[in-house]
């Protein structure tokens, strides 16, 4: 059971052994997990290639010869970090969890929780939309150019890293709204601010663009459009917090108003002297 501030004073030895357990919780989730995908990284490559092939590039090289290998292990280890995240995640909330009060937990959890479905629905969107759009893109520059055929032959270890920068990128990138509202939550940024802030925003959701997608526009719009539309989703969810915040403050303080209505109309019981009335 996870104790709240109030109640753990732990000294400064107890906390690194605590920190060093839950280092080896994650650990052994990572080693646990990276050899079961090392068994299945032909399966898991052929699931991240299907965006290439659905482009109509049918073909990978490799021109190192131990290019194909460290292909899978990279593909396990991606693999693993995203079965491990759940464990990883439990752990990091049971080490922070006991150096905050319960209000800060109540208030926390919540956006923990809603961190894997954002960063799944960012991957999602960059498997299924932004790279078949970004591939087609890319690979419409084949052809015929000056007598010259013009082929595109993608190595093994350059479309691993170009997929694994998309799903991580838009991952991260759709953990926007998580972050503002942990933000307005803590007090610091304000709805007033977000609103005021828009022609900011849309700079700075072209500058993570322009990081985390392949060099070439149409990845670099692909992710500014959903990024930015995630600022303003964040700014409506926070609007809909205090709204149904100030309608919880509202019906507290009208049942407390009835009651002491009820406790005026029901008068003394008793007269003054001590008798029946």
């Amino acid at each position: 059971m996870i104790r709240d501030l109030d109640d753990s004073k732990a000294p400064l030895l107890d906390h690194l052994i605590e920190l060093r357990r839950r280092l080896l919780w994650c650990v052994g989730a990572l080693l646990v997990g990276f050899f079961v995908c090392l068994s299945f990284a032909k399966e898991i490559f052929a699931v991240l290639v299907q965006p290439l092939l659905a482009a109509g590039q049918g073909k990978l090289i490799y021109t190192d010869i131990f290019e194909a290998f460290f292909v899978e292990v990279k593909v396990a280890f991606f693999a693993a970090l995203m079965i491990a995240f759940p464990v990883l995640a439990t752990q990091i909330w049971r080490f922070v969890a006991p150096g905050m009060y319960a209000k800060e937990k109540r208030a926390f959890l919540p956006f923990l929780l809603a961190t894997p479905f954002f960063f799944g629905a960012g991957a999602a969107f960059a498997y299924f939309v932004a790279m078949p759009w970004a591939l087609h893109f890319l690979l419409s520059f084949q052809g015929n150019v000056g007598g010259v055929e013009q082929e595109a032959l993608p190595a093994i270890g350059n479309y691993l890293t170009f997929t694994t920068r998309f799903l991580f990128g838009f991952g991260v990138a759709f953990l926007a709204p998580v972050l503002l509202m942990i933000l307005e939550r803590a007090g610091i940024v304000t709805l007033e601010q977000l609103a005021k802030s828009r022609r900011y925003a849309i700079v700075a959701c072209a500058g993570v663009s322009a990081v985390l997608t392949p060099p070439d526009v149409v990845s670099m719009l692909l992710l500014l459009v959903p990024l930015y539309s995630l600022y303003e989703f964040a700014m409506v969810a926070i609007r809909l917090t205090h709204w149904r915040a100030n309608r919880k403050t509202a019906d507290n303080s009208t049942n407390d108003d009835d009651e002491e209505e009820a406790g005026r109309n029901l008068g003394p019981t008793s007269s003054p002297g001590g008798g029946e009335g």
